[in-house]
């Protein structure tokens, strides 16, 4: 009878552990999404500040060296809303896993984008309306598939993971190939190759992510009522956080300063998203209740995040509608032929290279 009372309590047990677990994921994928959809609009409030202001009195404008968007409420309120949409970001990692976390990160471009075209009377292509279709449903698939429970509950269980030999290998070995990159590589050929401050950015941004999720944990635990602010740990973590910011936003600058930030935006999101993935996975263990499906579903999603990301991106300033492929598609099948392909193609190659050419020079410029 008692054995049975007890089996019976275990099975109860193991049930509130499952369904608290799935109640974090959604509320962390919650805080997540709203993350993104804050950030995403604060870009949108922010430029049309600046618009208002270069309207008014163009000394004023951030170009010209001037401040007048410190005056700005409507830029203030960009500001506000990007911080909101910070604090839920910093929230989700308390939730849910980063692997999830971490590449949902992308529909905040995908709202940039959309949210652009309609208040901004920003030209969105068919390419790129494409692009915003895949990069959803790209994140659609990693949220069927991500991992729905965490590894590491407590503080004490982040302790115990954090003296894994691969953890502490991981960490030695972002650690020495930034300070090579920095101090060898960086001087020769960081204003040639865009790949080499990315790196710098993404090698960091994996242990900022690794930290931020270690002090978001301690904060959870404190509010829950175990009290973690006397754990030097808490501290580790938050010091860890301020370092490995400030270092990807020296980076992250010096790449946007350098190159087009049409490049930038996906090749760093690709980097940084898959060092993210792989940190966290050496240290919380998030892939590891996951089986080869889920496994493979992770990786289709991210990768087809991938493509909507590069696409938006590398083909917005492409002159191309719907208009467009209808009329071509409509044309008589004589009139299709291999030498009028090749022109339409040559035609959309040059139009392409052009206004790339006209991106970068405004780049460089502004």
């Amino acid at each position: 009878m008692g054995s049975a009372n007890g089996s019976s309590q275990s099975s109860a047990s193991t049930a509130d552990v499952l369904q608290q677990g799935m109640s974090d994921f959604y509320i962390g994928l919650a805080l997540a999404v709203s993350s993104s959809l804050f950030i995403g609009s604060s870009f949108i409030i922010k430029k049309k500040a600046l618009l208002k202001l270069a309207g008014a009195d163009v000394s004023q404008r951030a170009s010209e060296g001037g401040y007048g968007y410190l005056r700005e409420w409507m830029w203030w309120m960009g500001v506000i809303t990007m911080g909101i949409g910070e604090a839920c970001n910093f929230a989700a990692y308390a939730f849910a896993p980063a692997s999830l976390v971490t590449p949902l990160g992308a529909l905040s471009v995908l709202v940039t984008a959309v949210l652009s075209s309609r208040l901004l009377k920003e030209r969105l292509n068919l390419l790129g309306k494409i692009g915003c279709a895949v990069c959803l449903l790209g994140s659609t698939v990693i949220v069927i598939h991500s991992p729905k429970e965490e590894e590491v509950a407590t503080m004490a269980d982040l302790a115990l993971k954090m003296k894994d030999p691969a953890f502490i290998l991981y960490v030695i070995a972002v650690i020495v190939v930034t300070f090579m990159i920095v101090i060898y590589v960086a001087p020769r050929y960081g204003r040639s190759n865009i790949i080499i401050y990315i790196s710098v950015c993404s090698l960091i941004g994996s242990l900022s992510v690794l930290s931020v999720k270690g002090l978001g944990l301690a904060i959870k635990e404190t509010l829950s009522g175990n009290q973690q602010l006397t754990n030097i740990l808490t501290y580790f973590w938050l010091g860890s956080v301020a370092g490995c910011v400030s270092v990807q936003l020296v980076y992250l600058n010096k790449a946007l300063d350098m190159f087009n930030t049409s490049m930038v935006t996906p090749i760093y999101y690709v980097f940084f998203t898959t060092f993210v993935i792989l940190a966290s996975s050496i240290l919380y263990k998030e892939w590891s209740c996951l089986g080869a499906s889920d496994i493979l579903g992770n990786v289709i999603g991210f990768l087809t995040t991938i493509i909507g990301i590069f696409q938006m991106q590398l083909f917005r300033d492409v002159n191309i509608s719907l208009r467009q492929v209808r009329v071509l598609l409509h044309r008589p099948s004589s009139s299709l032929s291999s030498l009028d392909i090749s022109n339409s193609a040559t035609n959309l190659v040059d139009d392409f290279t052009i206004t790339q050419q006209h991106t970068i020079q405004r780049n460089l410029y502004t």
